[in-house]
């Protein structure tokens, strides 16, 4: 990986609220696979960050010729300085990268619809509360004015002479 990979890696990696992700999580099996995607994420991101930043260290070749000889030393130093080793060119993130911020883009719309679905969700369930707190003593006009649909339904089956048998 080039050096400059590396830092979009490691620059990414510092831009992860996952303090704030994991709050989001509601269900067990939702935190359980996200504790195994943080989990992986870092030893990827520590992978990359030992094995891909490292130079390897330099040979002293004095001491090898004094402990094997020079001429064979001398030998595998020529052939280790002609050995070429090819920099790694980056050819799939300009291919990708227009994809994945697609991809950002429509996560945060989702993001936003399910914090707006959520908040409907609170409001429903906070009416239904209310409802069944005053539920006891509650008078069915004041249910069926809050319930016209089932007032008609009611009555309809009334006029029908149906009694549910």
């Amino acid at each position: 990986m080039s050096g400059r990979g590396v830092k979009k890696a490691v620059d990414a990696a510092k831009t992860i609220d996952w303090e704030g992700m994991a709050k989001m999580i509601v269900s067990d099996e939702a935190r359980r696979e996200f504790n195994t995607l943080r989990a992986t994420f870092q030893e990827v991101n520590s992978t990359i960050r030992t094995k891909f930043c490292l130079e390897p260290e330099p040979i002293d070749w004095d001491r090898y010729r004094k402990s094997i000889g020079s001429r064979l030393v001398d030998m595998y130093k020529e052939a280790y300085e002609k050995v070429e080793i090819p920099k790694f060119v980056d050819t799939v993130t300009p291919e990708y990268q227009p994809k994945f911020d697609a991809l950002l883009v429509k996560l945060k719309e989702l993001e936003q619809d399910s914090l707006k679905e959520t908040e409907r969700l609170e409001k429903e369930i906070a009416s239904f509360k209310e409802e069944k707190a005053k539920l006891s003593s509650m008078t069915a006009d004041e249910y069926f004015a809050r319930h016209p649909d089932l007032k008609k339904k009611f009555d309809d089956e009334i006029r029908n002479d149906y009694w549910g048998y």
